[in-house]
């Protein structure tokens, strides 16, 4: 059985190395007429980078990346109010968190591929046709399949056409990405940093020599586009290296979202039609855990998928990915609410609580997330 893939980003591609891996048959289909190293950086937790292990592209990861061993909560002049080291599970499972740009990871997990993505293929519709699918392009293109996986995120066609839609939740909030050619003190090198103020907050982390990464949040309803100034004015009273590291980014070079998720659905599949990452279980950003969570469920669907049938391997994979994945889709939206309070007194009251919090409360919420069981 050929098993056709919709969405080419890093679940889609990874899902593709997996199957590849257990000698399974693929094709992908991607909307993008060309597939270029776009988007800003991307943090392989722990989780992720034992899935590449397996898959055998740890080391290939590693050297175009780089490795963070602490994660740090900050108030806005950079001083700490929460952290953990994330040595402890560097030790534990033999990997380490790694910050890498997701359009060179993207194009690492293509060049680790046999066959290429079908380029400039966007799916409009899915016809069932004697236990069989109708893909219909945009492209006119029309291809028989045997089985549909939708990789193709937030507002899945897949999911659309395929299993009736899902509901999409806006957070109230914006958020900015971007790389810059910016060189972190010293003491930052492997660290990611996270500043919370309120009703704001900015993050960033070393990509490369001389790269780094920023993702920056505020509450705000309006649909605009903003430029480097004017994000930089709304972290004004924040450390100087934050407005710094905005204004050495160039405008095209900072990416615009608004923060939303997928409220849990019932059901990840349908006969032959199954979803993963964001297409099944859309995250806030929160946690860092939406990419990671659509590389295990690739894993884990490809390993099902090499042992079963279609029907058999579904629920198996719903069964043992759901709960974890709807687990993270509701702290990490907790995460953000908590973290954007503005009342002067609630943030302070806030900042005070988390200095109190031991550092164990944090490595054992880090190590739900981490531990994965089938491997």
């Amino acid at each position: 059985m050929t098993i056709d893939i919709i969405g080419a980003g890093i679940g889609g591609l990874t899902l593709a190395n997996a199957l590849q891996a257990k000698g399974v048959d693929y094709r992908i289909y991607e909307r993008a007429e060309e597939l270029r190293p776009v988007g800003a950086g991307i943090i392989l937790a722990n989780n992720a980078m034992q899935i590449y292990e397996k898959l055998g592209l740890k080391k290939k990861i590693e050297e175009k990346g780089n490795p963070i061993s602490s994660f740090t909560i900050t108030d806005r002049r950079l001083r700490c109010i929460s952290g953990i080291n994330l040595k402890y599970f560097e030790e534990k499972h033999g990997v380490q968190n790694i910050a890498i740009h997701r359009g060179v990871l993207q194009q690492l997990l293509l060049s680790n591929l046999k066959k290429s993505p079908k380029q400039g293929y966007e799916l409009i519709d899915i016809q069932e046709q004697e236990k069989r699918y109708q893909l219909k392009f945009t492209n006119e293109k029309v291809v028989s399949s045997e089985m549909v996986i939708g990789a193709d995120g937030i507002r899945s066609q897949v999911r659309e056409v395929g299993l009736g839609g899902g509901v999409i939740r806006d957070h109230g909030q914006i958020c900015w990405r971007g790389v810059a050619d910016f060189e972190l003190p010293e003491n930052y090198q492997n660290e990611l940093k996270e500043a919370w103020g309120g009703g704001d907050r900015i993050g960033f982390v070393k990509i490369a020599d001389n790269k780094t990464y920023w993702y920056a949040l505020k509450s705000i309803n309006k649909t605009s586009t903003y430029t480097k100034d004017q994000i930089g004015h709304y972290y004004e009273d924040y450390n100087p290296v934050v407005k710094e590291l905005i204004l050495a980014t160039s405008n095209n070079a900072i990416h615009e979202a608004h923060i939303e998720d997928l409220k849990p659905m019932s059901r990840w599949y349908r006969n032959n039609i199954c979803l993963i990452g964001d297409a099944a279980h859309a995250t806030t950003p929160n946690l860092g855990q939406g990419a990671c969570q659509a590389i295990e469920d690739a894993y884990y669907l490809a390993d099902s998928l090499s042992r079963s049938e279609p029907s058999v391997a579904f629920d198996e994979y719903q069964k043992i990915r759901k709960p974890k994945a709807d687990t993270i889709v509701k702290l990490s939206s907790r995460i953000g609410q908590i973290s954007h309070w503005e009342n002067n007194l609630a943030v302070g009251l806030r900042n005070l609580f988390m200095k109190m919090t031991p550092e164990w409360v944090n490595r054992l919420q880090s190590k739900k997330i981490f531990s994965i069981d089938y491997l």
